[in-house]
């Protein structure tokens, strides 16, 4: 462990912490510390009161009951002002910046200027500079927040904690949007922050990612400490067991089957960027009944501009989406999900949900206006509830209530819900895009399972990840984007990491 610099954070405790909210005992008596030098990863399934933690330690919450000790003494952290001037930096899930602003001006937004009426942006760019240069977190202090990559994006967030005088860092699922080689370049900063002599606490779903980075790890499950380890004496499968309660399987052996007609296909489809610049360049591909294609690539190639092309979305300015053979280009998406397509989207709190609906009213959304649901136009709640306790039932959703704002559900639960509407209507086709991106390694579990089954039923699915693992443990066939293009087709059962890895970086086998 590295010796902690004079005057820093040399540990932090939190005693038998207690945080309660309507209806829900977040944190029952919770022990957690950090120490200076080391990553302790906090690991749990989504509800498993991690954040809660994190956000009493950060100010965000005040506990219930409990001590905080900073290197030895109690103190109450009010807010995050308070945290960050004793040093309690947070990098959220969700970055805080302004893409309008330059990284130094987002840096510094909120500090006093050495200029007292001006913003000292020169002052704050070398200081941004040497801060880069020391993590090797390499930004153009100058550059514009909305002109960087998402992995930029999140050094930006390191670099306005570390400028604010961070000694003890809280990132909160870093890497849930970054590629794997941001993931690297992630760890290779904060091993350098680590040998420095900050303490990092690490919050993440990934257990090869804990495996990797951490120094201890500690589990946290319906609100109480479940384990404490040193990653050494530990492995994925035991930390996997601790989360979830139960052994988890993570490799799945797919039955076999031989894919029939073809149930979705896009030929050389275009389409436009948001920016107006062209994302996808004559991309055609197949989908047959009873197979998985996979979608692999670096985040922003494409794939989500694939994904709203073919589910009615984005307009499409060339080629053809054909849906069980019937053309449905720049059909509207409810002739599209007409058509027999279903559609789980990467965004679920934005495209997947009404966050502010009941969990009954979410369950509904495409369908409420149908038999037998609706009866003209007054809805049959009798069967609404119905249907809805039958999905809950069947996709092992937790929730208090149909009530209940669906806002109030964990990720991984709200990802369930989602999943159970979009299967019962008995989908021909099936986009998932980013199915399992930030939930816990049981829903993960389930998803898998859930799209397997579908595989059997007959179900063409495009399956569209960043998560290389789950591409290959589930797909018939992967195809690869970059910049807007298949780069090449391989099957699953054939492909290695590093083949993937080449034709991701835009390597022609």
């Amino acid at each position: 462990m590295a010796t902690a610099r004079p005057g820093i954070i040399t540990s932090l405790e939190m005693c038998g912490i207690v945080k309660r909210f309507p209806g829900v005992l977040a944190n029952d008596g919770v022990d957690f510390d950090v120490r200076a030098g080391e990553v302790h990863a906090l690991l749990g399934e989504n509800g498993a009161g991690k954040s809660t933690l994190m956000k009493i330690l950060y100010g965000l919450y005040q506990p219930d009951a409990g001590e905080i000790l900073l290197n030895g003494r109690p103190l109450n952290i009010a807010s995050p002002a308070q945290a960050i001037r004793l040093g309690i930096g947070m990098i959220h899930q969700h970055f805080m910046l302004i893409p309008p602003l330059t990284v130094a001006e987002n840096v510094i937004i909120g500090l006093p200027s050495s200029r007292r009426i001006f913003v000292d942006t020169d002052r704050a760019a070398r200081r941004i500079s040497e801060l880069a240069d020391a993590y090797g977190l390499q930004v153009d202090p100058r550059a514009f927040v909305w002109q960087l990559a998402v992995g930029e994006q999140q050094r930006v967030e390191i670099i306005k904690a570390l400028y604010r005088g961070a000694d003890l860092l809280i990132l909160d699922e870093p890497t849930a949007v970054l590629t794997p080689q941001e993931v690297d370049e992630l760890f290779a900063t904060l091993r350098q922050m680590k040998q420095n002599g900050h303490a990092l606490i690490f919050i993440t779903h990934k257990l090869h990612e804990v495996m990797a980075i951490s120094d201890r790890v500690t589990v946290l499950r319906d609100g109480r400490v479940v384990g404490r380890v040193a990653t050494q004496d530990t492995d994925e499968a035991a930390l996997a067991r601790m989360m979830v309660g139960r052994d988890v399987i993570r490799t799945w052996e797919k039955p076999a089957i031989t894919p029939g007609q073809v149930l979705l296909s896009v030929e050389d489809l275009e389409a436009q960027s948001d920016k107006g610049t062209p994302a996808l360049k004559r991309v055609s591909l197949e989908v047959r009944e009873g197979e998985i294609v996979g979608i692999a690539g670096v985040s922003g190639n494409g794939q989500r501009e694939l994904a709203e092309a073919i589910t009615g979305l984005r307009p499409v300015t060339g080629g053809r989406v054909i849906i069980a053979d019937r053309d449905v280009t720049n059909c509207s998406p409810a002739e599209v999900l007409a058509a027999g397509l279903s559609f789980i989207p990467e965004g679920r709190m934005t495209m997947g949900v009404i966050k502010e609906f009941s969990v009954w009213e979410n369950a509904i959304l495409e369908t409420h206006a149908q038999p037998p649901l609706a009866r003209g136009m007054f809805l049959d709640f009798k069967r609404i509830a119905d249907h809805t306790r039958r999905l809950i039932g069947d996709y092992e959703v937790k929730t208090p209530s149909q009530e209940t704002p669906v806002k109030n559900l964990s990720g991984g639960n709200i990802q369930k819900l989602i999943l159970a509407r979009e299967l019962s209507r008995a989908p021909k086709v099936l986009v998932a895009a980013q199915p399992t991106r930030g939930v816990d390694v049981g829903a993960t579990e389930y998803i898998h399972r859930r799209l397997i089954e579908q595989r059997s039923q007959g179900t063409a699915t495009l399956l569209i990840s960043e998560d290389l693992d789950e591409i290959m443990a589930l797909s018939d066939r992967i195809a690869v984007m970059y910049e807007g293009q298949i780069m090449g087709v391989v099957r699953g059962d054939e492909a290695s990491p590093e083949q993937l890895g080449l034709l991701m970086a835009g390597v022609r086998s």
